[in-house]
């Protein structure tokens, strides 16, 4: 029921942000709104259609997001600098294949297919193959783990990534919702309307989206949500 409910809303969605033809397949949204999680899953071979190098510091020559949200990652790196932080760039968009090599390390490292599916997306299941995440480091230390959460800079991100259109997706307790652990590391792109309004609510992507569909449709589209 659920299923349905949000893929008749992506649909409307889609058509107001520039027609059906930018729906990808198996996806729940359209435009930045796209929800990518293990209900809602992106076909082995799609890749975003502008796809640039952001002109950031990442870590190597890889990092490469949609347009929009290279653009947005300038603007928070630039604000960060004048704020006296020094962001990097460690991962950006990445395709089905790469996703799958990840998540089958992480299996192999974990010895658990479940343990491994909070920490690292189902292929076919990540934001990363959208074009509209990226993972953050800091100068002194680009490993993706806790740290950068308690780190000056990723006070910063946390405090200020709405202003540019990112929101920090993952949350310790958001795990239920969203399957996935807290990655405060991980920013995803909606745009800065939908940043802000994210932020102020304190939700997950799901639950925006939820409040979104009961906004626009009521209680008869909303009916059979969460059982």
């Amino acid at each position: 029921m659920v299923v349905r409910l949000l893929s008749l809303f992506a649909a409307v969605i889609a058509i107001a942000q520039g027609g059906i033809t930018a729906c990808v397949d198996q996806t729940s949204l359209g435009g930045n709104l796209y929800l990518v999680n293990q209900t809602f899953q992106l076909a082995k071979d799609y890749v975003p259609p502008d796809l640039v190098k952001p002109a950031v510091r990442s870590q190597g020559s890889s990092v490469t997001l949609r347009r929009e949200a290279a653009e947005a990652l300038e603007a928070l790196f630039a604000a960060a600098r004048e704020s006296g932080h020094t962001l990097v760039a460690v991962s950006g968009y990445r395709s089905y294949a790469s996703q799958s090599a990840i998540y089958h390390r992480k299996v192999s490292s974990t010895g658990s297919a479940e343990k491994a599916g909070l920490l690292v997306a189902l292929p076919g299941c990540s934001e990363h193959q959208l074009g509209l995440a990226v993972d953050l480091g800091r100068a002194s230390s680009t490993q993706l783990n806790y740290s950068f959460g308690r780190s000056k800079e990723g006070h910063w991100v946390s405090e200020n990534a709405h202003r540019f259109g990112f929101i920090v997706r993952y949350r310790a307790q958001w795990t239920d919702i969203t399957g996935i652990a807290e990655e405060p590391w991980h920013l995803r792109f909606v745009g800065v309307p939908h940043a802000m309004e994210i932020k102020r609510l304190d939700i997950p992507l799901e639950l925006y989206v939820y409040q979104m569909a009961q906004a626009s449709f009521g209680a008869n589209f909303t009916e059979g949500f969460g059982g």
